[in-house]
């Protein structure tokens, strides 16, 4: 029997104390605390590791979502009142905070559960409605390539969500980052990388009732202790259209450079406007440049628009492939990966694959364990030739990082 996806969404104002029902957040009012705090108590089952994807590794849609109410008192707590260094990163939002939950069932030590902590901005303009969106989804969403959200807080204006902590931040952190806390993703990491990004889009958009992500980007793409990838912020995510209809219109958000071009044309949201924003990450993930960088030179701010002639290329696309890579990839998968770029990044939705297609493709050339080539050494010269080395005038100057820290702030929009 299926899932019933309730229409109703939190239409309360900040200010007020709401709950997470069955049927979604409802607008009942919780008994406060003489402090002016929730007095719902969380799921004394719940921990920080908890989660069913382990159970269910093509995911699942839960009738009830198993988040735990906490309190702002246990958050500022665990952020050790939000101070200044455990911040992992700003966005539109507001500032994620590193926390430790204090549960005597998980550590002796009393160190606690790793958290992630998303507290809102009262100045935020948007902060609100992707608070609400990002219960709505990622309440009921599981799968393993999404991140979990463990929780939230509503306690007069406070607004915060709790989240697993992702170890090795974002993909664009690791992607663009420079400085020695920043290490350079190695080819067969990328492919897994983009393997688990994929198959988390595939099941918002098999899943009964479609999912449009509408904000797929390499800042959004977080990372495990093991480089698993997992999709986070679903603060614009987007029921898909009916089965009488091939879009849903609504108004133009998202990141430039990554939305697709009918998209910023119409208002027109497909399914597969999702697939355009994966074919970006594709090229980006291939030339480690940003998708859009008007510090490189006239013509090539655009990457997609740049680099699009060059895929289709083999001896071209050598001519643009992330030199960090230092020529140590498998130039049939790189050309495979190059094409897929291409189908996903054609003008005509109806004209690009569907995520379960692009799985697919992507886990065939994963089993062929390609090995990767060597650089080749001239025996006359004794110069090493890099494959993929790109022209300094091909690099992004980036800012050197000085630390972890700075270099996990870069991650602001990944949460």
């Amino acid at each position: 029997m299926g899932i019933c996806w309730s229409s109703r969404s939190i239409n309360q104002s900040p200010g007020t104390t709401g709950h997470f029902s069955s049927a979604g957040i409802s607008q009942t009012t919780s008994h406060t605390t003489s402090s002016g705090g929730s007095n719902i108590s969380g799921n004394s089952q719940f921990s920080a590791t908890s989660g069913g994807e382990e159970g269910y590794p093509n995911g699942q849609i839960l009738s009830d979502p198993n988040l735990r109410i906490f309190t702002f008192s246990e958050l500022k707590a665990a952020t050790r009142t939000f101070r200044a260094d455990t911040v992992l990163g700003e966005g539109g939002f507001g500032k994620v905070y590193k926390g430790w939950l204090d549960e005597k069932v998980t550590s002796k030590s009393g160190s606690g559960s790793v958290i992630a902590v998303k507290k809102l901005n009262s100045e935020s303009m948007q902060g609100f409605q992707e608070w609400q969106s990002e219960v709505n989804f990622l309440g009921r969403l599981s799968h393993p390539n999404l991140v979990k959200l463990l929780g939230y807080c509503w306690e007069d204006t406070e607004l915060l969500l709790v989240y697993e902590f992702m170890q090795k931040g974002s993909l664009e952190n690791h992607l663009f980052g420079r400085g020695s806390a920043v290490q350079s993703l190695p080819w067969d990491i990328r492919l897994k990388i983009l393997i688990g990004a994929a198959r988390g889009l595939e099941f918002l958009h098999t899943s009964e009732k479609q999912v449009i992500y509408r904000d797929f980007k390499a800042s959004n793409i977080l990372l495990d202790g093991s480089y698993n990838a997992k999709i986070s912020d679903f603060g614009l995510a987007k029921m898909g259209p009916s089965a009488s209809q091939s879009h849903v219109t609504t108004r133009v958000m998202g990141t430039n450079g990554y939305a697709a071009p009918e998209y910023v044309a119409t208002g027109h949201l497909y399914i597969k406007s999702d697939v355009y924003g994966f074919g970006v990450v594709l090229v980006e993930m291939l030339t480690g440049l940003r998708t859009l960088d008007t510090n490189r030179p006239s013509g090539k701010h655009n990457l997609v628009e740049w680099v699009k002639p060059h895929l289709s290329d083999r001896r071209k696309l050598k001519n643009i492939m992330d030199s960090r890579l230092e020529g140590k990839y498998p130039s049939r998968a790189a050309v495979q990966i190059a094409q897929l770029a291409l189908k996903c990044l054609g003008p005509e939705p109806k004209m690009r694959p569907s995520m379960k297609v692009v799985v697919e493709t992507l886990e065939k050339i994963e089993a062929v364990h390609e090995r990767p080539k060597e650089p080749r050494i001239n025996s006359t010269h004794h110069t090493t030739y890099r494959h993929g080395e790109q022209p300094l005038h091909h690099r992004s100057p980036l800012h050197p990082r000085k630390n972890e820290n700075q270099a996990l702030r870069h991650s602001a929009q990944a949460w």
